[in-house]
């Protein structure tokens, strides 16, 4: 009897929408030898806009996934390669024995009686066999925050992973896939149930520096003092013990961690939520973040540097290489920010995800907003790669 492997991935630059999706349905069908997959992810270049419209029809009707899922980025990634520049079309595809999919798209309306949502996937039954929850959202119509804590409710540590649709300047110009139809507005995704182990990665690539602080004083994401003194007080007078490079990084642009668990004995690289400083009220001495964050929490400042993302995501794979499940395929969901924008070479997330895990299928994309769960609790992040591995079978 043959096997098949469960997995495959195909990465296209040619300039013909038409021709790069036949390309790439031909050698993920070819991988997974013939046999159409059960879940299927399709990442495009803005340079295809114009064939978008039929784009999901076109992998569709060659491809007959069971699920196609996708959307549009800025940046598009494929087994060891990050395209920046120009037309991309990259796929992904797996079977996934003993898996159930469901897959959901969620709109949101504004009503005089606030927000509204529809399309939600059926979360009351037993959630003790979901893998993961995939989600990829248009950010100028999804209420991410609303989707994080309702599945924080409803499915209390299940992983949410995914990514907001880029490379779009305003409304309308993102777009989102979902089996044979352009979506223009909301989130979709897929619940996994069952099947082959989903692993996360999240790799925010930040290094903590100073001193650790209680929250005193705060309001929503407006922190006003720590340690019983405003922030900015508290931050200068740390700065001039720091090294001049680490100085230099500060200058660059701040951002504070917030621990996720306080019951620890010490905080370090890891036990944090990373949430960019976004403005400061000189007045006041207080910051502006891009988190809520509640008086009594722990906190500590951070920079963001190429050497301590690539550490923090090597260290990760290596870790998982050890101690997770033999690994089959990987989806990528990196930020805008990072790339040749962070990075001295290029593509340094595909590609070290593509060797460290033994040149398992890889896809993804740059998005404008990361979505993966640090301490077992969801989030929405900047800067950051998040990493869902399958296993092997």
């Amino acid at each position: 009897m043959e096997f098949i492997v469960p997995y495959a991935a195909s990465l296209s630059q040619i300039d013909s929408c038409k021709e790069a999706t036949v390309s790439v349905c031909d050698a993920v069908l070819e991988g997974l030898g013939g046999e159409s997959p059960d879940l299927s992810f399709v990442f495009v270049s803005h340079e295809h806009r114009d064939s978008f419209p039929d784009l999901a029809e076109l992998i569709q009707n060659r491809l007959g996934s069971q699920v196609l899922l996708g959307c549009a980025g800025e940046t598009i990634a494929g087994n060891d390669r990050e395209i920046e520049h120009g037309p991309a079309l990259s796929l992904w595809s797996a079977s996934l024995p003993g898996a159930k999919l469901e897959p959901f798209h969620i709109e949101f309306e504004r009503t005089p009686d606030g927000l509204i949502s529809e399309g939600w996937p059926d979360l009351s039954t037993d959630a003790a066999d979901i893998r993961a929850v995939f989600l990829l959202g248009e950010p100028f119509s999804t209420a991410v925050d609303q989707i994080i804590d309702r599945l924080g409710e409803e499915l209390p540590g299940v992983p949410l992973i995914g990514g907001m649709a880029s490379g779009g300047g305003g409304p309308g110009e993102n777009c989102l896939f979902q089996d044979r139809q352009q979506i223009g507005q909301g989130a979709v995704g897929v619940v996994v149930r069952g099947g082959p182990t989903i692993s996360t990665i999240v790799s925010q690539g930040c290094r903590p520096i100073g001193p650790t602080f209680v929250v005193t004083k705060s309001e929503d994401n407006l922190v006003y003092e720590l340690g019983g003194k405003p922030c900015l007080d508290q931050l200068n007078e740390f700065f001039a013990e720091l090294a001049p490079e680490d100085q230099q990084l500060l200058q660059k642009g701040p951002h504070l961690g917030i621990v996720i668990n306080e019951y620890q004995e010490s905080f370090e690289l890891g036990d944090f939520l990373i949430a960019n400083v976004m403005g400061v009220q000189e007045q006041s001495g207080a910051i502006v973040i891009g988190n809520r964050v509640r008086v009594g929490q722990t906190v500590r400042f951070h920079v963001r540097d190429a050497v301590t993302a690539d550490e923090e995501l090597t260290s990760l794979l290596d870790r998982h290489a050890v101690t997770g499940s033999p690994s089959g395929a990987a989806l990528l969901f990196s930020c805008n920010g990072r790339g040749t924008r962070l990075f001295p070479q290029p593509n340094h997330d595909a590609g070290l995800i593509h060797r460290s895990l033994n040149q398992i299928p890889v896809a993804g994309f740059f998005a404008q907003g990361e979505l993966g769960p640090i301490g077992g609790r969801n989030f929405i992040h900047g800067y950051t790669a998040s990493v869902a591995i399958f296993g092997e079978s």
